[in-house]
């Protein structure tokens, strides 16, 4: 019994860990594409487009968003999770936190690479924090909670999302370029790997992961019609 706590506490232990240091890598993963000056991912074109709106810093300007769209959750009846409620503020401090340790990068050769470096630690971040399965991100439980909704694919809803968010950023100033496109093109595989990679055996036998990358710990197929709400803790991987 003693012996079967113990590995559950550890079990819990490194999901919160991995869950944490996840949102952290994905707040400084945007910050790099910031730096880079080479085109952000959508929601970034849309949070550095209010941040030149407002002047309010681009992390808690991120901050400000993903607690609105939480607050959409009510009436969509989605469930967050800690994750859920954690991404909201972790990400957008830890966004403040590296532009105020990374400076402005001057010319291609130290820009590219933090545009290549910053889409890679997104993907790794959003690896470690879905197989942590502490729920999906604020942004993800909107995408589900309007499929549900309207019984449009997932892919529909998805992309009907970002092209709004992405027009609204860059009409206020959020930066488009080359980042975006190969943000768009890689992070779908990127995600898909380091969550197979981090995913977390259950501790009540072996073979039985928390989240492997298998179809229930994603999106539907394209064009499939609603889905059901995910359960406490499932995330949904970006397409």
């Amino acid at each position: 019994m003693a012996r079967t706590t113990g590995r559950s506490t550890t079990h819990l232990t490194r999901r919160l860990v991995q869950l944490y240091v996840g949102l952290t890598l994905y707040g400084a993963s945007s910050a790099l594409l910031v730096r880079a000056e080479l085109g952000l991912e959508p929601w970034g074109v849309l949070h550095q487009g209010l941040a030149e709106l407002t002047g309010i810093s681009i992390g808690v300007v991120s901050i400000i968003v993903g607690a609105v769209v939480l607050l959409l959750w009510i009436p969509l009846r989605q469930r967050p999770g800690l994750g859920t409620v954690s991404n909201v503020f972790v990400v957008g401090l830890a966004m403040d936190g590296t532009l105020a340790v990374v400076g402005d990068l001057d010319g291609l050769g130290f820009r590219v690479p933090a545009m290549v470096l910053g889409i890679v630690l997104n993907g790794v971040a959003t690896g470690l924090y879905i197989a942590a399965r502490f729920g999906p991100g604020p942004r993800d439980g909107l995408m589900t909670g309007l499929n549900r909704l309207t019984g449009r694919s997932i892919r529909l809803v998805r992309t009907a999302i970002e092209v709004a968010v992405v027009v609204t950023g860059f009409l206020l100033g959020g930066s488009l370029g080359a980042g975006t496109v190969l943000y768009a093109l890689a992070i779908g595989p990127l995600a898909q790997l380091f969550l197979r990679m981090f995913a977390l055996p259950e501790p009540g036998g072996p073979g039985v992961t928390v989240a492997s990358g298998e179809p229930s710990t994603t999106a539907p197929p394209a064009g499939s019609g609603p889905v059901a709400d995910p359960a406490p803790g499932q995330a949904i991987l970006p397409q």
